[in-house]
């Protein structure tokens, strides 16, 4: 997934090399996360599921990005990827509305 700007410093300067070297691990193919079925899309190949061309990306299982260890990286394709970042930005999301409601920016 694109780093958003206001996420941007909290990645570590090489993380490029460490994205391409979770890929490596994953041999270009989405290693999945614990609770789904492995889908093995491969990088640059037609989904199994969707069809659309798959580009790997590199998700952070505590959502994290300061937290670069191994087992905390997982090579994903675009579908696993937002699947399980689903649930984190809808509580994120919430979060925001109720702050913005409590300080009255919200107009309803």
């Amino acid at each position: 997934m694109p780093i958003s700007p206001e996420n941007a410093a909290r990645y570590p300067t090489d993380w490029k090399a460490i994205s391409d070297r979770v890929k490596e691990r994953a041999s270009w193919r989405c290693e999945s996360v614990p609770g789904q079925p492995p889908c093995e899309a491969k990088q640059g190949e037609r989904h199994p599921i969707t069809g659309a061309v798959v580009v790997l990306t590199v998700a952070h299982l505590d959502h994290q990005p300061e937290h670069c260890e191994n087992d905390n990286l997982r090579a994903l394709c675009q579908r696993c990827h937002n699947r399980y970042d689903g649930p984190h930005r809808r509580r994120n999301a919430a979060q925001t509305r109720r702050r913005a409601k409590r300080n009255g920016e919200l107009f309803l």
